[in-house]
């Protein structure tokens, strides 16, 4: 980001009404303002999703207009709710793209990783796109229809009392809630009939009931003991509130209980409102969410076994974090069947891992297990008619509200798995800009570029590889250097997949037979992507700093030969990101080649580097 898009934003701001007025009274000054936004592209809802649908939309060159009801971006995991980003099981599957570039920027510049400051990371990657205008605290109210198509929708500011028209030519609700149904979109809350699809892993369907919402506790570590006082509408609970009836795990299916112990607990069994309404009733689950974790705290801390004696309650959310509520119709709806036979679409745009985890409607009031968890491939594939509308042809829609019956979305909806959602969302509204056609043309028609384009964003697609460059594949390189275009941008199957190299002494180089006239590389780092540390699950308070991954590159350069000598084109000696795709001044060169001179892991730490391309100039075809 520039910093002085901030410096000049703040001198216009201080500048603002200096010139004399007149004061403003009834007969002068509106009390509701008025107005109006227009983009290529509108996403509603500011977790990850929609973040990462902007930011993938915005970087290829749609303007976006991304509305956002809360003051701080992120759902789920930002400091209002504070849920852990999980995702894909196995070391070999962690989602990367826009997601771990919005980690790394998390650890480099909030390393006691504080949910505040990761609130601000995420804003500030918007702020970063020129092409995103950003509308916090604003709800979507309404939908303007043309010809079946969404034209625009409203929506209110209350902090700034004023009404808003946001008018574009593609839509995409990652809102969780699927507010943009106000188009007539078609949709589903609550269970299929088991038969329905055959899902014998849903066990009782035919009704509107859901998962809960959550609200969590972090604790911290404490020399002193002090009893608990919790509120008077606190409920009061006693052992025998909390008796169990462990079931032992099965292959393949296991399940998760209330944890009534300080160690490694976020507290997310304090749940509630799956069976009434998580959308219309959410301010009486709220209330009743209050009264359950106070209670569980003050029934916790003051045992007379003394489980939490060395703990205090640092953080109690006021907002509930929302496990599902609606999911939107398009093409195809995900099962079951789908999720266990692995996602073996042609279609394929993003993928899942996280197990079928289906949270009991009783929730936190049901005696025994809360969730069933049934083990599934990881990863599976998620097809892009999942992502789009049956019947409102200019709406896609990512996170937790696309088309899946309730099991499926029972893996899908974790934000690792969403935010690989949104990048898909707004790399394909990239495309519906770039050719003016809707969703589901763009299915028929360009289904391989989208994936092309995901796979060129560093985002893995089940089944399938990347394919490097025409320039990459041609050139004459080392043998001890094919790894790097493999297309495998990541460890995978036991594979190391990528390149050891000597930090300041060694250098990977691509030479051609004859000059070639290049732009760019595009490399992709080492960034650790196994260790979860980043995924902004810290369940207790902590001094303790991160640091960044030690085999990634800090300081690297490329080099370019033309008539024999060496000249560098590109340097950055403060890399804080696994995937860079660098530019420079088109030139004519014979050879090219990247140089660590430094990791994050200091002296004697050697880089490790998955992926480089060569760039060429594109030829017009004009």
């Amino acid at each position: 980001m520039d910093i002085n898009t901030f410096d000049i934003a703040k001198s216009d701001l201080a500048d603002a009404g200096r010139e004399d007025r007149p004061m403003r009274t009834e007969a002068n000054s509106p009390v509701v303002l008025e107005k109006e936004a227009s983009a290529d592209f509108v996403v509603v809802g500011g977790g990850l999703s929609g973040v990462c649908a902007a930011l993938a939309a915005a970087r290829r060159g749609a303007s976006v207009v991304l509305v956002q009801d809360r003051p701080v971006l992120g759902g789920n995991c930002s400091s209002e709710m504070r849920m852990g980003i999980m995702g894909a099981h196995g070391d070999d599957n962690k989602e990367a793209g826009i997601l771990e570039e919005l980690q790394l920027r998390n650890f480099h510049h909030n390393p006691l990783m504080r949910y505040t400051m990761w609130d601000d990371v995420m804003l500030s990657a918007v702020l970063g796109e020129k092409n995103i205008t950003l509308l916090l605290n604003t709800s979507v109210e309404g939908v303007e229809m043309e010809g079946g198509r969404i034209a625009a929708i409203k929506a209110w500011n209350g902090n700034a009392c004023t009404r808003w028209t946001i008018r574009g030519r593609w839509f995409a609700d990652c809102s969780g809630d699927g507010i943009l149904r106000l188009s007539g979109a078609k949709f589903r809350h609550g269970r299929e009939f088991p038969e329905e699809f055959g899902e014998d892993f849903l066990q009782k369907g035919g009704d509107h009931r859901t998962m809960g919402n959550s609200i969590l506790l972090q604790l911290r570590k404490t020399d002193e003991h002090h009893p608990f006082i919790p509120p008077s509408w606190a409920y009061k609970f006693t052992d025998a509130d909390f008796v169990n009836d462990p079931q032992p795990a099965e292959k393949g299916r296991y399940f998760s209980y209330k944890r009534l112990d300080p160690e490694n607990n976020n507290f997310w069994w304090i749940e509630f409102g799956g069976n009434i309404d998580t959308i219309g009733d959410a301010n009486e689950i709220q209330l009743e969410l209050k009264k359950i974790a106070y209670g569980v705290w003050a029934y916790m801390k003051n045992h007379p076994d003394g489980r939490c004696r060395d703990y205090e309650l640092d953080w109690i959310g006021s907002l509930p974090g929302k496990r599902e509520s609606t999911r939107f119709i398009g093409p195809h709806i995900l099962t079951q069947h789908d999720v266990m036979d692995g996602g073996r679409f042609d279609d394929v745009v993003a993928y899942g891992g996280w197990s079928l985890d289906d949270h009991d409607p009783d929730a936190f009031w049901k005696h025994g297990h809360q969730s069933v968890h049934h083990a599934c491939p990881s990863p599976f594939g998620i097809p892009f008619d999942c992502l789009y509308s049956v019947n409102v042809p200019n709406l896609m829609f990512a996170g937790r509200d696309i088309s899946c019956t309730h099991i499926g979305m029972s893996s899908t909806r974790v934000m690792g798995t969403c935010a690989a959602l949104g990048q898909a969302v707004g790399t394909a509204a990239a495309l519906l800009v770039k050719y003016g056609i809707d969703p589901a043309q763009l299915r028929r028609e360009r289904i391989g570029e989208l994936q092309d384009a995901l796979e060129d964003d560093d985002c893995m697609l089940p089944f399938r590889w990347r394919k490097v460059s025409p320039l990459t594949a041609e050139a004459v390189i080392a043998p001890e250097m094919e790894n790097l275009r493999n297309g495998i941008d990541r460890r995978y199957g036991g594979e190391d997949n990528g390149v050891w190299v000597d930090a300041g002494c060694e250098s990977m180089v691509y030479s051609w037979v004859a000059p070639r006239r290049l732009s760019g590389a595009r490399i992709v780092f080492d960034s650790d992507m196994t260790f979860t540390g980043k995924r902004m699950r810290k369940l207790e308070a902590t001094t303790e700093r991160a640091e960044m991954p030690k085999m990634l590159a800090k300081s690297f350069r490329i080099d370019v030969r033309s008539g024999g000598e060496w000249r560098t084109v590109f340097q950055d000696d403060l890399n804080i990101l696994r995937f860079r795709k660098v530019t420079f001044t088109p030139t004519d060169a014979e050879a090219m080649r990247l140089v660590v001179a430094e990791t994050w892991g200091g002296r004697g730490q050697p880089a490790h580097v998955f992926a480089l391309d060569a760039i060429e100039v594109k030829q017009s075809t004009k």
